[in-house]
């Protein structure tokens, strides 16, 4: 009898224990789900202002729901955009500078990472340092430079300096090659591979989610670049999908029409939010993994 008295606090005790942490992840997700929703407002307003008419988009109180639905907002948005043109032009900069930063800071990263060498963890720290330099700084030098090499008004300016590496992107590989075991390393050494054949066939096919993260990163900034291509390119055949919504807005009559300016604003968007959707899985598991050893 005295052993099942005992027993019974014990038991409600663990029962309590299971009700109160489940009580937490349900306020947890409850949390995460409300500010979910109010980033996502914004992105859903968005996509049906542009299904909306001039005067339901300036209603008070705001309507939610596009009467008629609005289409044509959008072949309307593409005739004064030429969005193909500055659609190509983005894509040439994106892949070009995606290619430039993923075998640049790959190799770097590599360096530091696996490579013993006079001055490597000072050189290392000196390259964290022009993380703190402002791009301010850099601006009107860069411009001059570039412009004594005459490309201005090309995309070599966009593109050429991401073959020279990035120091944040440098730092987050260096952290995941660091996790590769040395053995892989050591094993391809006496099979007689060289530090080339050791980056292209060990390292980086054990370092996918890495390099998506990366990848992802080098998207998202060269497909939402605008002061660079402002600086650089003033032909209007050169203009990217920032420059031309940008010149969309400035347009004379087009600045107001504000439900066909979000329908241009979701065009630009669009494939942003496809590529994340596709790689969200390996993107989060790379950023995890980036940060796991020092």
């Amino acid at each position: 009898m005295n052993v099942t008295q005992k027993r019974m606090p014990q038991s409600r005790r663990g029962l309590g224990q299971t009700w109160q942490r489940r009580v937490g992840e349900a306020l947890t997700y409850l949390a995460l789900t409300t500010l979910s929703l109010i980033f996502i407002i914004p992105l859903i307003w968005m996509f049906l202002a542009s299904l909306m008419t001039l005067e339901q988009m300036g209603a008070w109180p705001p309507q939610w729901i596009p009467n008629p639905v609005q289409w044509e907002n959008y072949g309307k948005a593409l005739k004064f955009w030429h969005f193909g043109r500055s659609f190509k032009n983005t894509a040439i900069i994106t892949a070009s500078t995606m290619a430039g930063q993923l075998l640049s800071c790959t190799l770097v990263a590599y360096g530091f990472a696996r490579l013993r060498f006079p001055g490597r963890d000072t050189l290392f720290v000196v390259l964290l340092g022009t993380m703190m330099l402002p791009g301010a700084v850099r601006m009107v030098p860069t411009y001059i430079g570039f412009s004594k090499l005459g490309w201005i008004n090309t995309f070599l300016p966009l593109i050429v300096p991401t073959f020279f590496g990035n120091a944040f992107f440098i730092f987050l590989l260096r952290q995941f090659f660091r996790t590769i075991p040395q053995d892989y390393m050591d094993a391809a050494r006496i099979d007689g591979a060289s530090e080339i054949e050791i980056w292209a066939r060990v390292m980086l096919p054990l370092s996918g989610p890495a390099l998506i993260v990366i990848a992802v990163f080098s998207f998202q900034g060269a497909w939402n670049a605008f002061l660079g291509p402002l600086l650089y390119l003033t032909d209007e055949k050169l203009r990217t999908l920032a420059l031309g919504l940008y010149h969309f807005t400035a347009m004379t009559g087009q600045g107001s029409l504000y439900h066909q300016l979000m329908a241009a604003s979701v065009l630009m968007v669009l494939p942003m939010l496809i590529v994340f959707a596709v790689f969200q899985k390996y993107f989060v598991q790379g950023v995890t993994l980036t940060g796991v050893k020092g």
